[in-house]
């Protein structure tokens, strides 16, 4: 967040001597958007008059997100003010580098893979033996068993798919799930003319 705020206070213009009211609800508006008010790297004027007889003043501010890595690393550069009477003030965010996947495995809903890994799971969870587990140990070797087993079946049966903007990277069981519910509610709901349809 940066402006010209036009407020004078000794907080940010060292030439100035006195504490402004304003100063206190503009660190309460900055504080709520979990900002924080930076410190120039050369703390100068941003505000020049062409008037001798008045003062330069600091009014323009920038303030960021809390805890960044960036605070109080921007510049206010006098050379770029040309005819303006306010100087920019500049920070410079880097961008970190992100590798952004365009494939992944997965089974797809009511594909042929899906009817494939459904058929070995049942298979696989009807095959252990359970009738005779005499402690923890052989439970817990059991239970190994078959995270092997689905791992295998599951990997057996992935398929790559593209990552497209079309995607829903976000859709999970639960979305399906409530998604469901939600229109069985509405196909059972009764109207005017009956029952709802498709």
């Amino acid at each position: 967040m940066t402006d010209n705020f036009n407020i004078r206070d000794n907080l940010w213009d060292p030439l100035y001597p006195h504490h402004s009211s304003h100063s206190d609800n503009l660190f309460i508006i900055v504080d709520s958007f979990n900002l924080e008010l930076l410190i120039p790297t050369n703390q100068v004027s941003t505000k020049y008059s062409d008037n001798c007889q008045e003062a330069n003043l600091v009014l323009n501010l920038m303030s960021l997100h809390f805890g960044s890595d960036e605070l109080d690393n921007h510049i206010i550069y006098l050379d770029w003010r040309l005819t303006s009477d306010h100087t920019p003030l500049i920070i410079i965010i880097p961008i970190i580098k992100e590798h952004i996947q365009t494939k992944k495995w997965m089974i797809v809903k009511e594909s042929k893979e899906e009817y494939i890994f459904v058929k070995e799971l049942i298979k696989a969870i009807k095959n252990i033996e359970t009738n005779n587990i005499p402690n923890i140990d052989h439970f817990n070797s059991i239970v190994l068993e078959f995270a092997s087993l689905l791992e295998n079946i599951w990997a057996k049966n992935l398929k790559i798919i593209n990552i497209t903007k079309h995607s829903k990277s976000w859709w999970n069981m639960n979305c399906s799930r409530d998604l469901e519910t939600l229109t069985s509610r509405f196909k059972k709901s009764p109207t005017k003319g009956g029952v709802l349809g498709n």
